[in-house]
């Protein structure tokens, strides 16, 4: 009769050693037989296990090199007492069959301590379970919700039906990314003013847009994002770039990512000095403005070429005036103002190039291709040298006693509000950017303009 489980306390384990081969039927004999009216009528195993008390003798056996090793469990729903002295009893047999045997107790264990043991743990991965099942419900719950009414809020601009952020009509700012998937991400953060480019073939729709507004470029961080920077740089006017970190996505960033990402965009002019992009040469629009800044230079430069026009028309009136005068001296005075002409000539470049422009345009010379800034104090005194790409936030963080600026670099609008707000006098860069409004004052120098 088997014991039914529901009513087991203990587990009796033992080990049975045997010289010679044994079998199953042998050993559970031998403690039926060896046992019998050794603890009495109210320990008879045989009584034991008709009452249930007892369980089903589960034995073990292997044999090897003539010798039998095994194991014995006995289940017991007798009380702590009973149970040891019935486990006490197992070790006085000493023949299995013919053989000599020994039984060793090995332990008896508390069913009821394994199976709490077994419930708390089982009860810990369930309340692991509820509590993620509750946590991912509730952000699930907030998700969806936040995701349709994103969703919602997508719009389609322009005559390409480009995937957008709703504020993207409005807005004097604009976000492009690559994918619908981007602007997804940006409006999860709370961003509405993105613009996809759907790929790289870059729309009419965005470089209209970059005619009239503030454009920042926010691109993957791979090949592709590259690529599609350097579309756009020929296509489009480009203020700032943002770019994600190297080998992710804009779709994968955290909020917190996109943040930073954004606050670290930098002008896209001198985005494209920084890495060496040469795509300023393919791009049609912004050349015709340079010239039309040089246009207005030359204005400056016809000063000096009609200054000697107006003092060589006096020269013949002197000398008629000093021939009639006095003929002699004619011949001694004529030279003098002749040798005294070429002063004007060279006061005209002095008053272009004074003192402090003679010097900057060395100091730009030198720093050709070094990718540089000059930080100067009063009385041309070198304050810090430090590269370009810090060039914006060392002006930021600390300008106190800055005079000057004298960097290899792209003169952009950011630079000049800079200088405007940290009362920087003068700034000279290798080219002039796309400058919308240039402060009154603040002085700008390009290197062509200094090596004039």
């Amino acid at each position: 009769m088997n014991i039914d489980p529901s009513t087991t306390k203990y587990m009796i384990k033992a080990r049975l050693q045997a010289d010679g081969i044994v079998e199953k039927p042998d050993v559970v004999g031998a403690i039926f037989g060896q046992t019998e009216g050794l603890l009495g009528d109210e320990l008879d195993l045989r009584d034991l296990q008709k009452s249930g008390r007892i369980g089903r003798i589960e034995v073990e056996v292997s044999s090897k090199q003539g010798k039998s090793e095994g194991e014995v469990l006995i289940p017991s729903s007798l009380d702590q007492v009973e149970t040891v002295i019935l486990a006490s009893a197992l070790e006085t047999i000493d023949r299995v069959g013919p053989c000599k045997a020994k039984i060793n107790i090995l332990s008896i264990e508390d069913v009821r301590v394994s199976k709490r043991q077994k419930i708390i743990d089982r009860a810990r991965d369930l309340l692991t379970d509820l509590i993620k099942q509750s946590k991912t419900s509730g952000i699930d719950l907030t998700e969806s919700v936040r995701q349709s009414v994103q969703v919602e809020e997508i719009t389609h601009f322009g005559k390409e039906h480009l995937p957008a952020g709703p504020n993207v009509q409005d807005s004097d700012a604009i976000i492009i990314v690559e994918g619908r998937s981007d602007v997804l991400n940006l409006l999860k953060s709370g961003i509405k003013n993105a613009i996809a480019v759907e790929g790289t073939n870059i729309p009419r729709t965005i470089a209209d847009l970059s005619k009239e507004r503030v454009i920042t470029a926010f691109v993957d961080g791979d090949r592709g994002g590259e690529l599609i920077l350097r579309e756009l740089f020929q296509l489009a006017e480009v203020d700032f770039v943002a770019r994600a970190p190297r080998g992710m996505e804009v779709e994968e960033l955290t909020q917190k990512q996109i943040m930073k990402c954004l606050r670290n965009k930098i002008p896209g002019e001198q985005y494209m000095e920084m890495y060496g992009l040469t795509v300023e040469k393919e791009r049609p629009e912004p050349e015709p403005e340079k010239p039309e800044r040089h246009v207005e230079r030359p204005e400056k430069a016809e000063k000096p070429h009609r200054e000697p026009r107006e003092k060589r028309e006096p020269r013949p009136r002197h000398e008629k005036e000093r021939e009639r005068e006095r003929e002699p001296v004619h011949a001694v005075a004529e030279p003098e103002p002749v040798a005294a002409e070429p002063e004007p000539f060279e006061e005209a470049p002095s008053k272009h190039l004074s003192e402090d422009q003679m010097k900057f345009r060395t100091m730009i010379n030198e720093l050709g291709s070094t990718s540089k800034a000059k930080i100067l104090g009063a009385g041309m005194e070198l304050l810090k040298e430090v590269p370009v790409r810090e060039l914006v936030n060392t002006l930021k963080a600390d300008a106190t006693g800055v005079v000057a600026v004298v960097f290899d670099g792209i003169v952009t609008q950011r630079i000049l509000d800079i200088a405007s707000d940290k009362k920087i006098a003068t700034i000279v860069g290798t080219k002039m950017g796309n400058i919308a409004k240039q402060p009154a004052s603040v002085e700008v120098w390009s290197k062509d303009d200094l090596n004039e």
